[in-house]
């Protein structure tokens, strides 16, 4: 075989891109059948709770339940069902804080849609939790009567 002279009167140079040789509808290559897939990244950091969010959140519910748990442990007199009560309320006051606070970072409770998916809630979940609540409130309801 001979090495022979290129002929190049009927080639022309293929322009060159940053990733190759650009490719011209015409040179017998078939463009790609679907345009290749976007990959979507959050540049946006994870929203998540702080600790100046979570402080106060921890500090009222320890502060509720210590009111809460001692005059119920140790039943000091006539005022313990008050205090008892008083404790209560500010361990649900702590609580409703900490779940507001869950759901403006994101957070949801586990069995249920996350907030703005257009997903409706599963009724038993919701009964589930309606079930608890209510018997964590009978419970709490009836040993502060047994102080009296």
């Amino acid at each position: 075989m001979e090495a022979g002279p290129r002929d190049t009167t009927h080639s022309r140079p293929e322009p060159l891109t940053a990733d190759g040789p650009a490719q011209d509808e015409g040179d017998g290559l078939e463009p790609p059948a679907e345009p290749p897939q976007e990959v979507e990244v959050e540049l946006r950091p994870q929203r998540r709770l702080r600790l100046w969010q979570l402080a106060p959140i921890v500090g009222l519910a320890a502060t509720g339940s210590l009111m809460f748990a001692f005059p119920l442990a140790f039943g000091t007199g006539d005022g313990g069902a008050v205090i008892a009560m008083l404790g209560l309320l500010i361990s649900f006051c702590a609580a409703g804080w900490g779940m507001m606070a869950a759901r403006r970072v994101g957070h949801t409770w586990p069995g249920l849609p996350a907030r703005g998916s257009g997903g409706r809630p599963d009724w038993r979940v919701v009964l589930a939790y309606a079930v608890v609540v209510a018997a964590l409130v009978v419970l709490a309801v009836w040993r502060v009567d047994r102080l009296r």
